[in-house]
């Protein structure tokens, strides 16, 4: 069995236990979609399916849901409400 990464979420809820191979393929995609800019989260989610559909094993949809609210946590991208939407982006420093 491979390494595994205990995930956070952003409302101190409990986290997942997941494949760290896993966690790293899915926080790239993420990441990398994020990095043109803002997306709202259905966005997001074809982004991530886009870049990792046929490599991965398992929910795409699952994984970067999890992924995303560890990155959410680990204040490394941000959820921004709008007055008709909401969209994620990467925290600048």
């Amino acid at each position: 069995m491979g390494e595994k990464i205990e995930t956070l979420h952003p409302e101190g809820k409990q986290g997942r236990r997941i494949d760290k191979t896993k966690y790293e393929m899915i926080r790239e995609a993420v990441l990398a979609c994020l990095n043109s800019g803002e997306l709202t989260h259905a966005q997001l989610n074809a982004c991530v399916e886009q870049k990792v559909s046929g490599t991965f094993q398992g929910s795409i949809a699952w994984y970067a849901e999890t992924v995303k609210l560890d990155l959410q946590a680990r204040e490394q991208i941000q959820r921004v409400h709008e007055a008709k939407r909401t969209t994620y982006r990467i925290v600048k420093n």
